[in-house]
């Protein structure tokens, strides 16, 4: 099995024209200065010195800002720096993450001629109450325009979205999923909408014009959302921010659902949903669940939670990893 890698180049809020109600790039990434192009080819090498030389597909991504809002310079200077460790047979691809609202025939021509293969857009929502009242700057129209162009230049396109964003409801989120779906991503990220420190979307809070969600409602939301994507083959990249420093000692967290394994809280879930059907037999059963290798930990249950919960009604509780199996699918074994 080939393992995937993204080596994240973080550049905050480089080119981006407007301040969402929720960002702060700097304290999110847990970057603050804008990489030179010289920077990223350090911090590409660092690494590549930490990853496995074989049998992995490495990516180089640009995240955390605006890319192609930046001067076609700019662009060319850093994807030169990415396309020489490309050419060199050290990575296997790039992909840059951007607005929706710059996106247009020249910018793709100059991201296709330095070999960028993926382009993750930052939808958000698909409700425009939704991207009004969040100060996201564009509308639902220039989303949808912004992929069919990505689509038809011969890109994978990734659509990334938040939940709990202000004016939204379990129903809106859902919805921007399917239509994420319908529009033809191949990939997505699931992020739950924190209050982070300095930002408009932490003075709505203090002065309770906002709610954000609370652990358990981004988990079960996120559950639901993920079999969506997981149903109509949408590869979930992420769920949950990266646990930068600041996110981790709470010095930029003001409110919301964050957890460092926020991932493993929804596969978790998912895998209860699952085993709940078990729960028919005698308690004077022992029972071994077998489970794909990938999945075994998040059967057991972050925390052991699943096994714990079949432990009341089985006098012994096994997982066993199974190659052959695959997803969620498992067997069992009653002795």
């Amino acid at each position: 099995m080939i393992k995937h890698y993204t080596i994240p180049v973080f550049i905050p809020e480089l080119a981006c024209p407007h301040q969402c109600v929720f960002c702060n790039q700097s304290k999110i990434s847990g970057s603050i200065c804008v990489p030179r192009p010289a920077d990223v080819e350090i911090i590409i090498n660092q690494y590549l010195e930490t990853l496995p030389a074989n049998d992995c597909h490495i990516e180089i991504g640009f995240f955390g800002g605006n890319f192609t809002g930046i001067t076609i310079e700019e662009q060319e200077k850093y994807l030169k720096v990415a396309n020489k460790f490309l050419n060199n047979g050290d990575v296997y691809g790039i992909r840059i993450s951007t607005r929706p609202d710059y996106i247009d025939h020249k910018r793709l021509e100059l991201l296709k001629r330095y070999n960028v293969g993926t382009i993750e857009v930052g939808a958000q929502s698909m409700v425009d109450d939704i991207l009004i009242a969040s100060g996201r700057g564009h509308t639902v129209s220039d989303t949808e325009e912004a992929a069919e162009l990505i689509i038809d230049a011969g890109f994978e396109l990734g659509l990334q979205m938040m939940i709990g964003l202000p004016e939204d409801t379990l129903e809106r989120s859902i919805f921007t999923a399917k239509r994420i779906v319908e529009m033809g991503a191949s990939n997505t990220r699931i992020y739950p909408t924190l209050v982070i420190r300095d930002t408009q979307l932490a003075e709505l809070y203090i002065e309770k014009k906002y709610v954000p969600l609370s652990l358990e409602e981004a988990v079960q939301w996120s559950k639901e959302i993920y079999l969506i994507f997981e149903q109509t083959e949408v590869n979930v990249i992420r769920m949950g921010l990266h646990p930068s420093e600041g996110l981790m000692n709470g010095e930029d967290l003001l409110a919301g659902p964050f957890h460092p394994s926020f991932k493993e809280l929804v596969m978790t879930e998912l895998w209860c949903d699952e085993l709940l059907r078990l729960i028919t037999g005698s308690r004077n059963q022992a029972i071994t669940v077998y489970v794909h290798p990938k999945q075994y930990n998040f059967a057991i249950g972050y925390g052991a939670k699943n096994k714990k919960l079949l432990k009341k009604h089985f006098k012994e509780v096994k997982f066993k990893p199974d190659s052959q199996l695959e997803g969620r699918a498992f067997h069992v074994n009653y002795h």
